[in-house]
Order: C-alpha cells, then sequence, then structure tokens
C-alpha cells in the first residue's frame, strides 16, 4: 500500500529523531569525522551546528511535495559537506519505501551513523556503488557535475537519476548595509567546512564604490583573522593547494589581496570579471558601482548560483536566480529542511 503524505512525513521525523541522537554523542565519532574531511577538531564541532535537528510541518510537507515518489531510491553521496548526508537521506526517504545509501569512500562516518541510528528497515547502507545493477526508481547523486555525468551514462534505462552537482554561494550587500555587521555574518557563513559546500560564499559583490568595497574587504579579513583563531581551518585537500596559490597570484598582480595561513580576501577593480576563487576561505570582493551592476554581474554565473546571502532578501529575489535560495547573511548555511539544497535540479 502507498503511503499517504503523513507516512511520508513520520518517516522522515524518524531521521530527525536520529540526527538528534547523534548530534547529542557527536564527541563519538566527531574524530573520525576529521580524520575523513580533514577538517579540525574545531571545524568539525562548528559543522555539527548545520546538522538538521528541527523542521516544520510545513517544510516537511513542502519536501515532500518537491520529492516526488518512487519504487526506490539509490543515494550515492559526496564527501564534500559531511552533514549533507543527514538531507540526502531525508529526501530519499520522503520519496520512496525503499532507499539504499552509498556513503562516499572518502566520508562515510556521518551517514553510516544516522542510519544507525534511524534503526530503519526501509534504508540500507549499500557500501559498492554499482549504477548498472539498479533497474528501475530513482538514482540521488550528489558530487561534482563529471560523477554525475558518470553516473547518467551508467544508468540503465527507465531509471531517472537526480543529480545534485556544483554550486556556488554569492553575497549582495547592498549601499543601505552596515559594512562591519555584514562582514561579521559573511565570515560566519563562510567559515563551515572550510568553504566546500555548494552554500558556501566565495564570491561578495558590493554595491557602491571602490572605496565602500575596500572597507568591506578589509572588515572581512579582519572578521575571518578572528574565526581563523577560534576556528583553524583544515588542511587543504586535493587539488585545492595549487588552486589556491594561482587564485592568491593572480589576484595579487590584478588587484588587492589580505591574507594569513585560515583565509584570503581579494578585492577587484570596478567592472572587472568575476574570478571565482577555490575553496578554503578564500573570498572575491567585487564592488559594483550601482544596483544594474549587480545584477549584470550575476548574469554569467547564475546557473551556478545555489545560494544567496544579503542583508536585504526583499530586494534581492528580484535580481537573484529564479531557483536559487535567498537568505541573510549569517544563515546561508543552515536552510529549512524544505526540499534539496540545490533547487536547480
Amino acid at each position: 500500500m502507498s503511503r499517504t503524505v503523513d507516512d511520508r512525513v513520520a518517516d522522515v521525523r524518524r531521521l530527525i529523531g536520529a540526527a538528534r541522537s547523534v548530534y547529542a554523542n557527536r564527541a563519538r565519532i566527531a574524530p573520525q569525522v576529521a580524520r575523513c574531511t580533514g577538517l579540525t577538531p574545531e571545524g568539525v564541532a562548528l559543522g555539527f551546528e548545520s546538522l538538521e535537528r528541527e523542521a516544520s510541518d510545513a517544510d516537511l510537507r513542502a519536501l515532500i511535495a518537491r520529492s516526488g515518489v518512487a519504487d526506490c531510491v539509490h543515494a550515492i553521496l559526496s564527501a564534500n559537506v559531511f552533514v549533507s548526508a543527514m538531507r540526502a537521506l531525508v529526501i530519499a526517504r520522503a520519496t520512496a519505501d525503499r532507499v539504499t545509501i552509498h556513503p562516499s569512500r572518502r566520508d562515510p562516518v556521518l551517514a553510516i551513523a544516522l542510519v544507525e541510528a534511524a534503526a530503519d528497515p526501509a534504508i540500507v547502507v549499500q557500501p559498492e556503488r554499482d549504477v548498472a545493477s539498479v533497474t528501475g526508481g530513482e538514482i540521488h547523486v550528489y558530487g561534482r557535475d563529471a560523477t554525475i555525468a558518470a553516473v547518467r551514462a551508467l544508468a540503465q534505462p527507465g531509471v531517472t537519476v537526480r543529480g545534485h552537482g556544483t554550486g556556488l554561494g554569492v553575497a549582495i550587500v547592498t549601499n543601505a548595509a552596515d559594512l562591519a555587521q555584514a562582514a561579521d555574518l559573511l565570515a560566519a557563513d563562510v567559515v563551515p567546512f572550510d568553504q566546500r559546500g555548494c552554500l558556501s560564499p566565495r564570491v561578495a559583490l558590493v554595491e557602491g564604490d571602490a572605496a565602500r568595497a575596500w572597507s568591506f574587504a578589509q572588515a572581512l579579513d579582519e572578521c575571518l583573522r578572528g574565526w581563523g583563531r577560534r576556528v583553524p581551518r583544515g588542511a587543504l585537500l586535493d587539488d585545492e593547494p595549487g588552486e589556491a596559490m594561482r587564485w592568491r597570484d593572480t589576484m595579487a598582480f590584478a588587484g588587492r589581496v589580505w591574507a594569513s595561513d585560515h583565509h584570503a580576501v581579494a578585492l577587484g577593480a570596478v567592472g572587472a570579471p568575476l574570478l571565482v576563487p577555490p575553496a578554503g576561505r578564500h573570498l572575491y570582493v567585487a564592488p559594483q558601482p550601482n544596483w544594474d551592476g549587480v545584477a549584470s554581474c550575476l548574469t554569467p554565473v547564475a546557473r551556478f548560483v545555489v545560494a544567496v546571502g544579503t542583508d536585504d532578501p526583499a530586494r534581492v529575489r528580484e535580481i537573484a536566480p529564479d531557483n536559487a535560495r535567498v537568505s541573510r547573511l549569517g544563515l546561508m548555511q543552515r536552510p529549512p529542511l524544505d526540499g534539496p539544497v540545490d533547487r536547480r535540479s
């Protein structure tokens, strides 16, 4: 018998209860998470604060409406943001009566802990990924665009592949914003997960003249220095050190860079093209002389934008990409549990 909406809400609530249990006992798995992710212990502790442990009925019903229905879901998880396993599990369980989870080999800890805590017989951990053996239902794949393309190529005819790929967070600071306050709030959005998630802002568009953008960049540098003392950055992974060095060198030549061992803030010239930085607490501040300039600057990257943080959400919604989440600065890493983080799909 197919599940009612109330049944699906109850199944999701079981996972939310599991998340609360895992959070309450997070000290047990935190060292494993740190080893897997490269985050510092302080970074892991901060990341756990983004684990979804509460949701309103309205949000869950919105999530269920967006999830659709399938006989089964096979979810392939990514390692970029360790708490992202929670939302992936919730969406899969809201969609289907049967769920198999393939955790990332690099970071399986939280996914396994959530499944164990939920004790839901409908959810099974499948260590090995065998896309070609899936003959029905849906595959939900999280990760790089190349990973999603590879899964699509292997999927059997009739199997729906839902990809959640590479995304970008953008901050917009309007001409009415208090710069010190905006910098403080933006820094709180940058630091979690060392900026590896698609909600993490990497670009800040500052409405106003070059002097205003300079002041904002300086304030942001000071805020990130404070965060670096409280929550040191973890190890840069894979290609990140080389990408970071090249980006810093380019920006030092083309603009102005403020940097420490834990972050870098670069200020571009008015009207210059966006040079999106790599993960690792790197921010590009782009001065925009007017609101039309802010809107125009978004256009080339619109298809990548998953989240927009700002001091004026109502104004920004008029120019933000249709499927981007718009929130106040300081809340970019904690969207409501109302569907996928990435609404583009």
